[in-house]
C-alpha cells in the first residue's frame, strides 16, 4: 500500500488544479485572471491528463500481486 501514495496524492491534486484551470480557461469558473484566457484553456487539460496518468499508475500498482 506504500508505493501507491506516492503515486496518488500527487496525481488527485493535478487533477483537481488541471481540472479548475480548464474550466476557468473556458471561463466556465468567471472571477479570476484566469478566467477567459486561452493559456488555462490549453495547459489546463494537459496537467488534468498527467494526474490522471498518476492516478492510473497508482490504481495499476495497487492491484499488482505482491510476492513473498
Amino acid at each position: 500500500m506504500k508505493r501507491i501514495w506516492p503515486f496518488l496524492v500527487p496525481g488527485v491534486i493535478l487533477s483537481g488544479a488541471g481540472l479548475v484551470w480548464t474550466l476557468q480557461g473556458f471561463n466556465v469558473l468567471p472571477g479570476s485572471a484566469m478566467s477567459g484566457s486561452s493559456f488555462w484553456a490549453v495547459v489546463g487539460p494537459i496537467i488534468l491528463v498527467v494526474g490522471l496518468v498518476l492516478i492510473g499508475i497508482a490504481v495499476a500498482r495497487s492491484r499488482r500481486r505482491r510476492t513473498p
